[in-house]
């Protein structure tokens, strides 16, 4: 039995406002051939698929052209998981549908664990894999709060409830477990000791570290985790692992190498995992330095770009000690014959600390992450402690997910 992991495709994402379709295509057309190659019996993504909850038709597109045509590989199953960006709803609306085709779609979690417990047969009709199949759990699906409850407190219930949804499933489990077969566990969450690109951490209420490794059961041979951009293992434990995002979904991504994870159980239930890299679609580059230092690390970039890739998107980063009129217009004019597109410029400003000097970065509003809005908003109207902060930003989580689930 050959399984493939991945995680976090993003369909529809917008990077600077620029439209990805062409790079996510040549990526689901890579992860297809992978499938072929590899002879892949069994697909796991968990969560994430999409970047917003109401993706556009051509993100939607890709998706359903992408399910078609594994029918013809000699994939058997696929589990789909929703992750935080994604509207429960909407991937369950062909539910029924495409499990005929034995592409099995856990959108969200339901009122019966059952649900998420997917026995998987082989080609002669035997039970051959068991997939906990665990959504995004949402606050609601975890706990309930409680009269006079603090921050810790609701932290604490959460981490509680995800531990011991995770402990039930592998209690019913159990039986599949004596007969040796294969368990694995999927989850869309941040798991203690990941590292993260960028930000990643705001999954929950209040707390960055969901969970431990050590809290998921013994009972699963492997857990394919998601939410986290990065591949890694988690709590250096070979069989809980990240398998990042299909491509970088942002400049900060750029030095991750991009990858699926194959793995592979031998009749007597032995694993081995093997990363499979991604191949890179189009270069994103940070460039930074002074006005003359960027242009000529533009100049090498550009005699080292590779025609078969997309054209690279570049962002630079330019050190200004003095106000230099139309930098703009000055460095996408220098870009104009090269094959390459300057898709962002920043200016670094060096600002005097009594004595000292130090380089601080003009943040752009799309450069902020919404709550980092709230935040400040938060402190422009007086908010200044930080154990308030925290609860008010706990309550405005819990008003996103409502509006979330409202519109899905």
């Amino acid at each position: 039995m050959k399984v493939l992991h991945t995680s976090d495709w993003h369909l529809g994402q917008r990077l600077l406002q620029l439209e990805r379709q062409e790079e996510f295509a040549q990526a689901l057309d890579w992860l297809l051939e992978t499938i072929r190659q590899e002879e892949v019996d069994v697909l796991l993504v968990a969560g994430d698929i999409f970047d917003i909850g109401n993706p556009p038709n051509q993100a939607r597109q890709l998706y359903y052209n992408f399910l078609r045509q594994l029918l013809n590989t000699r994939c058997q199953h696929v589990v789909i998981t929703g992750g935080n960006h994604d509207s429960p709803a909407m991937l369950n609306a062909p539910r029924e549908l495409l499990q005929a085709f034995n592409i099995h779609i856990i959108g969200a979690a339901t009122d019966n664990l059952q649900d998420e417990l997917l026995v998987l047969q082989n080609h002669d009709g035997q039970p051959a894999l068991v997939v906990a199949a665990v959504p995004f759990l949402r606050d609601r699906d975890l706990r309930t709060t409680l009269a006079g409850e603090n921050f810790d407190d609701r932290n604490a219930r959460l981490q509680a409830g995800l531990t011991q949804h995770y402990h039930q499933l592998a209690a019913l489990c159990q039986p599949f477990q004596q007969q040796g077969i294969p368990i694995l566990a999927m989850g869309h969450l941040y798991a203690k000791g990941a590292v993260a690109a960028e930000r990643q951490d705001n999954i929950y209420i209040g707390n960055r570290e969901n969970m431990e490794a050590e809290h998921f059961p013994d009972t699963f041979d492997y857990v394919a985790l998601g939410h986290i951009h990065r591949a890694q293992m988690v709590g250096q434990c070979e069989h809980i692992r990240y398998a990042g995002s299909l491509m970088p979904l942002s400049f900060s991504e750029t030095a991750d190498d991009k990858q699926v994870l194959i793995l592979t159980f031998s009749p007597d239930k032995t694993l081995t995992i093997r990363p499979v890299e991604v191949p890179v679609f189009r270069r994103l580059k940070t460039i930074t330095g002074t006005l003359t230092e960027v242009q000529d690390a533009l100049a090498r970039f550009a005699a080292k770009a590779d025609t078969r890739l997309l054209t690279p998107w570049v962002e630079v980063v330019v050190d200004a000690t003095d106000y230099q009129p139309q930098l703009d217009t000055l460095l996408r004019e220098y870009c104009e014959s090269l094959p390459l597109e300057l898709v962002k410029i920043r200016i670094q400003r060096p600002l005097a600390d009594g004595d000292a000097l130090r380089s601080v970065a003009v943040p752009d509003l799309e450069d902020l992450h919404v709550e980092d809005v709230f935040l400040q908003r938060c402190v422009s109207m007086g908010i200044t402690n930080e154990i308030d902060q925290q609860e008010l930003l706990a309550t405005f989580r819990e008003l996103q997910n409502e509006m979330a689930d409202a519109d899905s």
